[in-house]
């Protein structure tokens, strides 16, 4: 590690880091979709999904009213998840998509989908007992909220920066910027920790912050 110094923040990236999806994304669509009496292929869905998510518009919604954000959360991910039902072939099944994916989108904010990676809390606690304050800076949405209380993460947080509400999503300068005005410090007093290359490593980089690559 290039840099010894200890700094006075250490933010962290939220999916790929902190945590990822139990099992696949296609599995929970195809566990959900169960429910709702569609049978689909999770290996499908899960190709179908990440295309869709690849091509998606970033998650930020530069000026708008911070009480719309949630609403432009919930129609950024319905049009994903329909592109991803529409490509696996199965969209035309569904004899009402908006309850299956409003039961989809509530399930995504709960702990059940997620699996907490063991390495994390150690972590966290180690960083915290050394009085370096600790903070997520993440390209995810208000939901981020509950799934870091419900996984026991929030206690050990000073900061939670997410890109629809910054208006700018990794690796957007501006979205550390953010995350760095909450606690009064400067780039060089920080350091960003994310499993993205571009996004985290980059980003971080570009941004003044020394930046770690998380190989999960």
């Amino acid at each position: 590690m290039a840099n010894t110094t200890q700094p006075r923040v250490i933010f962290l990236d939220a999916v790929g880091t902190l945590f990822g999806v139990a099992g696949s994304v296609g599995q929970v669509y195809a566990d959900l979709a169960q429910h709702h009496g569609i049978a689909a292929d999770p290996a499908t869905l899960n190709q179908a999904f990440f295309r869709a998510f690849r091509a998606a518009p970033e998650m930020a919604f530069p000026g708008s009213d911070p009480a719309m954000v949630p609403e432009q959360e919930y129609l950024w991910w319905r049009v994903i998840a329909q592109q991803t039902f529409s490509s696996a072939g199965v969209l035309d099944r569904f004899v009402d998509f908006d309850s299956f994916f409003a039961d989809l989108y509530a399930h995504f904010a709960t702990a059940k989908p997620w699996v907490l990676y063991p390495d994390v809390p150690p972590a966290l606690e180690r960083w915290r007992r050394r009085g370096i304050a600790l903070g997520v800076i993440s390209n995810f949405d208000t939901r981020l909220y509950a799934v870091l209380d419900e996984l026991n993460l929030e206690s050990y947080l000073s900061s939670i920066t997410i890109s629809s509400e910054a208006g700018a999503a990794k690796p957007d300068p501006l979205i550390f910027a953010t995350a760095l005005q909450k606690h009064g410090c400067e780039a060089s007093q920080a350091w960003h920790l994310g499993d993205s290359k571009v996004d985290d490593l980059e980003g971080a980089k570009a941004a003044g912050l020394h930046s770690i690559w998380v190989k999960r």
